[in-house]
């Protein structure tokens, strides 16, 4: 296994301590990079591991907080988090900027060679960047497929690719159709797949608290989906050798 090296980093956004993991592939040189941004529920081992997992193919990789270094394990408490961020573009857009300063600014990257990934709320970070123009080589999203500000789209300068349980009751058919006429009509370069069978959050493995009806864990789409967004980054943001 390749070596990397892993540490946790604290800077300011929404006037809280956020606190991410940045992972570091192996060498010394300047690579590509990595947004990684969480679901609802904040970052966790699982999303942390995924910056690894970035890193083990040879990206550098952030994973970063919107909301203090906390997780939720009540839904109701994550949802009364969560959704007025969701109803505040201008913040969302300032948590990611801030997450993307600190990419940025990690002497490793290649700051011409940046993509963001991100889950539920990490993706809607995700494309509110890409809609306010920050020039990513691609943007990858599950369980994400929310809309923007009408015309800002067209801002959105690489391949949007995104993810969707067809299940999911937070992200249901009128709400696909939506993403998708928006991203048609700006001209993007997207693509949408929609995962039969699978639930909210199909992606993440089994909680030990309880979830909301319509979430559940999908082994089977999981890997497929992991399996997608690195092909989305081999595509679009290729790991030189």
């Amino acid at each position: 296994m390749t070596t990397i090296t892993t540490r946790t980093v604290e800077y300011p956004a929404d006037g809280l301590t956020m606190v991410g993991r940045l992972a570091l592939p192996a060498g010394v040189g300047r690579r590509p990079a990595v947004l990684v941004g969480p679901e609802g529920t904040g970052l966790n081992d699982f999303q942390r591991r995924r910056a690894d997992a970035l890193a083990e193919l040879g990206y550098v990789a952030l994973a970063f907080d919107f909301n203090g270094g906390r997780w939720f394990s009540d839904p109701e408490e994550m949802l009364a988090y969560v959704m007025p961020l969701l109803d505040d573009t201008d913040r969302m857009r300032d948590i990611g900027y801030a997450a993307l300063d600190v990419l940025r600014a990690e002497p490793r990257t290649d700051p011409d060679q940046i993509a963001a990934i991100g889950y539920g709320t990490g993706g809607a970070i995700a494309l509110e960047l890409g809609r306010a123009g920050v020039d990513f080589r691609a943007i990858g999203t599950i369980n994400a497929v929310t809309t923007g500000r009408p015309g800002e789209a067209v801002n959105i300068r690489c391949p949007v690719w995104a993810g969707v349980g067809s299940e999911d009751p937070i992200m249901p058919p009128a709400q696909r159709e939506a993403f998708t006429a928006e991203m048609q009509a700006a001209g993007v370069d997207w693509r949408l797949v929609v995962y039969g069978g699978a639930e909210h959050a199909f992606h993440h493995p089994p909680v030990d608290h309880a979830v909301r009806p319509g979430v559940s864990h999908h082994p089977l789409h999981a890997e497929r989906a992991w399996r997608d967004v690195v092909g989305l980054l081999a595509e679009c943001l290729p790991v030189p050798e």
